[in-house]
């Protein structure tokens, strides 16, 4: 098995990510290059842009899987959804609304807002949590106001939670402050895995392979190891636990 990919925006017409199939089967191709043998296909859902209902996905997933098949493309790729922090995920869940990481419904993606954190968010995940799902909070690195104030994270892990970080964040590819910040949640075990987040847009290639790679180089193999095997253990299902310390602070250099 290769790399399992938690976090892509591959399916055709549905987001801001792939607009066509062509597109769609590019994207896997690319994907099958950097080593990715499994994907879970996250479009939006309930972002405020985007309403992507199960059955939709599901169906829309199915014939992905077909035209991958025909392309001769091995990478096998399963329903799931990037769900956005509102007060429509309760009742979204409660309607059977919502797909998860796994098919048990242990670990969902959860998405903050780019421009902050919600007052109510870590209400939602008190609920969510109550309901035996544990969130997975994707891309805090490139959240506005965990990147000004990292701290804010650490609330949302002694709840419970879980993180996805972005290969290419780690990869410099979205400028050297998420860079920097990527490497210091990794430092404090403040990740759980890496995903692409792949979209059809740029800046947002392929780079998980490569950010495994780094992480082995600047940290330990290891690690590394950990991370790839999270994303094995989270889409069966099975338990993951984090061990994170809060960041270390930053020195600041004064001139006078």
């Amino acid at each position: 098995m290769g790399l399992i990919d938690l976090h892509c925006h591959l399916l055709p017409g549905l987001d801001d990510g792939s607009p066509s199939m062509e597109t769609s089967l590019k994207l896997a191709q690319e994907a099958v290059a950097d080593g990715v043998s499994h994907c879970l296909l996250t479009p939006h859902h309930l972002n405020g842009h985007y309403v992507n209902h199960k059955q939709d996905v599901i169906k829309a997933t199915v014939a992905f899987q077909e035209a991958l098949e025909e392309a001769q493309i091995p990478l096998t790729v399963f329903p799931g959804q990037e769900v956005r922090v509102s007060d429509r995920v309760l009742p979204a869940l409660e309607a059977d609304d919502l797909l998860y990481v796994d098919e048990d419904g242990h670990y969902l993606l959860l998405e903050m807002p780019s421009g902050g954190v919600p007052t109510f968010a870590r209400q939602l995940v008190f609920k969510l949590l109550q309901h035996g799902v544990t969130p997975i909070i994707v891309h805090p690195e490139r959240n506005a106001a965990i990147l000004d104030e990292p701290s804010i994270l650490e609330a949302f892990l002694e709840q419970g939670c879980l993180t996805q970080l972005t290969a290419a964040s780690y990869m410099g590819t979205f400028g050297k402050k998420i860079e920097d910040l990527t490497t210091r949640l990794i430092e404090a075990g403040q990740g759980t895995i890496f995903a692409s987040d792949a979209h059809a847009l740029a800046r947002r290639d392929y780079e998980l392979n490569e950010g495994l790679a780094k992480m082995a180089r600047e940290f330990d193999p290891r690690l590394a190891e950990h991370y790839r095997r999270n994303a094995k253990r989270l889409i069966n299902g099975e338990q993951v636990r984090m061990k994170w310390q809060p960041l270390k602070k930053k020195r600041r250099f004064w001139l006078f």
